[in-house]
């Protein structure tokens, strides 16, 4: 008797991007929708016990095996490859699109209040963006969204798990709260403080 279940974790294992349940139905014919899918869930549960060494997440519209957050920097000693960094103009760019796609050049400009023709191109090559089509007013502008490679890079399922305005508003005022409880006081304020105990 074939073993769904082996089957399926070893389409996983070697695809270099993330696999949909669609996708996996289409190269299991032989199977029942419905054991795929039972299969696939199976998976999960397997992977994503504590610790393990590598996980089954559901990212860009498919299911991809990934290593924990937490072993990244012993990864790069095998891999030598450096972590993805961006400039602050890069993600303010790709936050704007993010959000607010379809969008045209003009807007994120106009968002940003700076040129941002040269961090579009990047983003472009990088593969993060794509151009949608022309905007159907005069001139017709491009207009750009965000690509499937942008939500693996970002371990994002869909554009609709991104996090709400509410939920960055929260980590930014903890970020902030957190780091003015770390700030040592100067000798002014220690004088300061210690005459109002007097």
């Amino acid at each position: 008797m074939t073993n769904l279940k082996s089957i399926v974790e070893s389409l996983l294992f070697v695809a270099d991007t993330p696999v949909a349940l669609d996708r996996l139905c289409t190269l299991l014919e032989e199977f029942d929708r419905g054991a795929v899918r039972d299969a696939l869930t199976e998976l999960l549960d397997d992977y994503g016990r504590e610790g393990r060494g590598v996980t089954l997440v559901e990212v860009a519209g498919g299911y991809q095996f990934r290593t924990p957050a937490e072993n990244a920097d012993y990864l790069r000693r095998l891999t030598r490859v450096r972590p993805a960094k961006f400039s602050q103009s890069a993600l303010e760019t790709l936050a704007i699109i993010a959000y607010r796609q379809p969008v045209t050049r003009a807007e994120i400009e106009y968002l940003r209040g700076v040129d941002s023709g040269g961090v579009l191109k990047t983003l472009l090559e990088k593969k993060l963006l794509r151009i949608l089509g022309k905007k159907d007013i005069p001139g017709k502008p491009l207009i750009y969204g965000t690509t499937r490679e942008f939500l693996e890079l970002f371990s994002l399922k869909d554009l609709k798990s991104l996090p709400s305005l509410k939920e960055i508003r929260d980590l930014s005022e903890t970020v902030q709260y957190e780091q003015q409880d770390e700030l040592p006081l100067g000798p002014s304020e220690v004088v300061a403080r210690s005459e109002e105990v007097l």
